[in-house]
């Protein structure tokens, strides 16, 4: 797979995962306001949740591609060797 892209590919999937963390971060600032919480402990309590569940998707995705560029990778020097005619499929 050409380089750039596999780059907008990567640039596309941090970009969303970074948009989910962003929404969770607005709707932990609105859960724990609707609570009477201080205005010190919704930030940081927000920023807590953002922090580790952008982190916690960033490795699933991270894991994901890989698995899938393996596996894409796997398929096409299948059917490259098939197209050759390795030794296999002679």
């Amino acid at each position: 797979m050409d380089f750039a892209i596999m780059h907008r590919k990567r640039v596309a999937m941090n970009k969303i995962v970074l948009q989910f963390g962003l929404l969770v971060f607005f709707l932990a600032v609105i859960y724990y306001t609707e609570r009477g919480m201080a205005i010190d402990k919704i930030l940081l309590n927000s920023l807590v949740i953002f922090i580790l569940l952008t982190t916690m998707v960033s490795i699933i995705v991270i894991g994901l591609i890989k698995a899938i560029n393996r596996n894409s990778y796997n398929k096409l020097e299948e059917f490259s060797d098939q197209l050759a005619g390795s030794k296999k499929h002679e």
